[in-house]
């Protein structure tokens, strides 16, 4: 596919996370594009392996998953502005994104996703191992603002790899986040968004050449919605590492995605929340 199809597709996905709650049919998406309504289907399908209303919802609800777990607002609200004005149409397809009503999404508190019961204190419990990791050189996209709304830039990523056939080269994701954002304001938390890909590939021209540090890291295994890794980062930061006497090293948290929302229901999303130590 050429450059420009390319562009007009990260217009489209930045339109879509800029725009939830507004108008997201097919001819709003290929006026976005600057494309024939009657090509711009299946260019779209083509290139993302996905319907423009498949990845559309998918936006939609992982922002709703996002507000119910950090905002008090209403279901009804949160339809709203994730473009379901009518709640009980939100309500059956959040049902059917992430096997729970709205509702139940926010009671379950701290979204451990499938993992086992046993709590200690006020933290969930998660497995963690101390590895050794290799340097990770990849092909990257950075993000700033709420590291929940740095799927934008991997959606991004993902397209830029699909779009120019370098698919078999692709190794995995990986996400840097390099501040706190307990002591950082929100829209200044920094983070990147990269690609692992093959030894030898070039990394395209509209991504950064970065490696991410190898070395030692307390690696905590999480399973669930991305909405619920702030859980993890609890348990890992305040209980794992003090009660282990680890030392921190400068270096940016890392997560390595082992699956992905394109093909994985969101409670069987397996995460490695990496904490850098010496």
């Amino acid at each position: 596919m050429s450059n420009s199809y390319e562009k007009r597709l990260l217009r489209v996905i930045s339109y879509i996370h800029d725009n939830p709650g507004g108008d997201l049919s097919l001819d709003t998406l290929a006026d976005v594009a600057a494309m024939s309504r009657f090509h711009w289907h299946r260019v779209f399908t083509g290139m993302m392996g996905k319907t423009a209303a498949q990845v559309t919802r998918e936006i939609r609800m992982h922002r709703a998953a996002c507000w119910l777990v950090q905002q008090d607002w209403s279901v009804a609200d949160i339809a709203a502005r994730v473009g379901y004005p009518n709640v009980g149409s939100f309500t059956r397809v959040f049902g059917e994104e992430y096997g729970l009503s709205p509702v139940a999404f926010r009671n379950r508190g701290d979204l451990t996703g499938s993992l086992p019961e046993p709590h200690e204190g006020d933290y969930p419990m998660y497995p963690v191992d101390v590895e050794t990791h290799p340097d990770r050189p990849l092909a990257a996209l950075h993000h700033k603002g709420s590291y929940l709304e740095i799927g934008e830039q991997f959606q991004k990523a993902g397209t830029i790899i699909a779009a120019r056939g370098m698919l078999p080269a692709m190794r995995g994701m990986v996400g840097l986040y390099y501040d706190d954002p307990t002591s950082v304001p929100e829209p200044e938390l920094r983070s990147l968004a990269g690609v692992l890909l093959a030894d030898g590939t070039e990394v395209p021209d509209v991504m950064e050449d970065v490696t991410a540090d190898g070395g030692r890291f307390a690696v905590l295994h999480f399973t669930g919605p991305y909405a619920g890794l702030k859980a993890a980062y609890d348990y890992l930061y305040g209980k794992y590492i003090p009660e282990h006497g680890l030392e921190l090293r400068d270096a940016p948290a890392m997560e390595i995605y082992l699956n992905g929302p394109q093909d994985t229901p969101p409670d069987e999303l397996k995460t490695e929340v990496c904490a850098p130590i010496v």
